[in-house]
């Protein structure tokens, strides 16, 4: 009986250990001399069928049509994936703010600068931050703010020791009542990293922040 192409593919693509066995995937030329070497091969006096003949034939073009479309994702893949890293340097010399609740400090700086997403107007917006015995180390109190982002720093941050550091933000309207309200940080970016295969901003606190985590990015205040 004849050995079809297809019979010929699955046998190269299971083989042994050997050279065959390493490459899995045929491409269009391994294909055509698999289909010349069953043409030299055939039985003259029992020649292949001509629907089986015509049937590897189009077989062999899917595999040419497939080949082609995969180098053309391929090559919008890394288009795509340049476009995007140059993208994200446009965001070096801008400040991020992302939400936490701990703040791992660092040291070395002269501002530590916090931020607040008020989902409402507050008489009165009180940040404190407490080291890991739970004192009380840092407070700061605005009052009337509108909605959205409130800002504060403490220019003393240098003199803060190193480690980590609970966050806590309370906000309240003029009747006391309590308003939802998310602790942020902020930091500006200083550079972009891809050393972990994507993209994480470098902040000027020696931080690396994803982008997943990043809720607002900002001019920085002058």
């Amino acid at each position: 009986m004849p050995v079809s192409a297809a019979d010929s593919v699955t046998t190269t693509s299971h083989s042994g250990t050997g050279t065959a066995a390493a490459t899995s995937v045929l491409g269009k030329d391994d294909f055509l001399k698999l289909l010349m070497a069953q043409l030299g091969a055939q039985d003259p006096l029992s020649p292949m069928d001509n629907q089986e003949f015509v049937a590897q034939l189009a077989q062999f073009a899917s595999v040419e049509a497939q080949q082609a479309q995969s180098q053309r994702l391929d090559a919008l893949l890394v288009a795509q994936a340049g476009g995007n890293q140059l993208q994200t340097a446009n965001l070096v010399g801008k400040e991020a703010a992302w939400k936490l609740d701990t703040l791992e400090w660092k040291g070395g700086t002269d501002t530590l600068a916090l931020s607040a997403q008020l989902s409402a107007p507050a008489a009165n917006v009180i940040f404190q931050l407490k080291d890991a015995a739970g004192n009380v180390v840092r407070t700061q109190t605005v009052t009337g703010a509108s909605a959205g982002r409130v800002d504060v720093s403490w220019p003393d941050g240098a003199s803060l020791p190193p480690g980590k550091y609970t966050v806590s933000v309370v906000a309240s309207d003029v009747s006391g009542k309590n308003i939802p309200v998310d602790p942020l940080k902020r930091a500006l970016i200083t550079g972009v990293s891809f050393e972990s295969g994507f993209a994480e901003l470098m902040l000027a606190d020696g931080t690396k922040l994803k982008l997943s985590d990043v809720m607002q990015v900002n001019l920085p205040a002058v």
